[in-house]
């Protein structure tokens, strides 16, 4: 097999959850050019059907499905939806996520906890049993890619809400240990842990918050902030057969930040 040809995801199905805006829409757009259809969930309908129009443009089938992934019941019934209706998938990249609040782990309330909980984590848990499971059941391999960050390595600087901080560090340890449940099935379980990416949240943090932004960028190695589509590039190399040995791998993809 060529180079170009392990890069290609020709004839592939990719869901992608909160595939509408920021990091999501840009990996979608990036798996699609590389060939693929893409089944992507967003809470915000107009979104959904701008970034479903992009795909199509690319020559691509787009099925928009209009939901809340931080709703279990109804992440549970996108998944299965999805796959009855658009099965098989071989992709699956559990992008969906957030920070949401800005309190003290002292101020938090529990039912704020278990929505973010459930927003991060148990939406990857969900998509993965249903969709990554239907990936091991058919025995043909598949690739999942869960959207951790730098967040579940450090504690970041001058902001409350430290349950996205566990929320992104359960991701991480979920995916290496599915990941090893999985290698003998064919199914790769690897994640991505973007830095700073100036998306829409990040630019109203910006404005609320504008010290914390600052001194974010401040600690930058490369002096700036990422674009989004810089994540395009690394979800095809997950999605495809170049990186078909690579498992339980957390990439880090932050101009630097954590190195210091």
């Amino acid at each position: 097999m060529s180079l170009p040809d392990r890069f290609s995801l020709a004839g592939k199905r990719l869901f992608i959850t909160g595939g509408s805006r920021g990091l999501g829409r840009e990996m979608a757009l990036a798996i699609a050019e590389a060939g693929a259809d893409v089944i992507l969930t967003g809470r915000d309908r107009e979104s959904l059907e701008a970034t479903a129009a992009d795909i199509r443009a690319l020559g691509r089938e787009a099925i928009p499905l209009a939901g809340d992934a931080g709703d279990p019941a109804r992440c549970e019934a996108m998944c299965r939806e999805a796959l009855e209706k658009h099965g098989p998938i071989d992709i699956l990249i559990n992008n969906v996520g957030g920070r949401l609040v800005n309190v003290p782990v002292e101020d938090q309330s529990l039912d704020d906890w278990r929505r973010i909980m459930d927003l991060n984590v148990t939406s990857t848990f969900l998509c993965t049993r249903e969709i990554g499971g239907a990936m091991v059941r058919r025995g043909a391999g598949g690739r999942v890619i869960n959207i951790a960050s730098i967040s579940g390595m450090i504690a970041n600087r001058g902001i409350g809400g430290r349950s996205y901080e566990t929320a992104k560090a359960a991701i991480l340890q979920f995916t290496r240990a599915t990941a090893a449940d999985w290698a003998p099935r064919g199914v790769t379980v690897n994640a991505i842990c973007p830095g700073g990416f100036m998306t829409a949240p990040n630019r109203r943090w910006s404005r609320e918050h504008p010290e914390v932004i600052a001194e974010f960028e401040k600690q930058i190695p490369m002096g700036r902030f990422g674009d989004p589509e810089d994540l395009g590039p690394l979800a095809v190399y997950l999605a495809g057969d170049a990186s078909r040995y690579m498992t339980g791998a957390a990439l880090v993809i932050d101009g630097g930040y954590t190195l210091w």
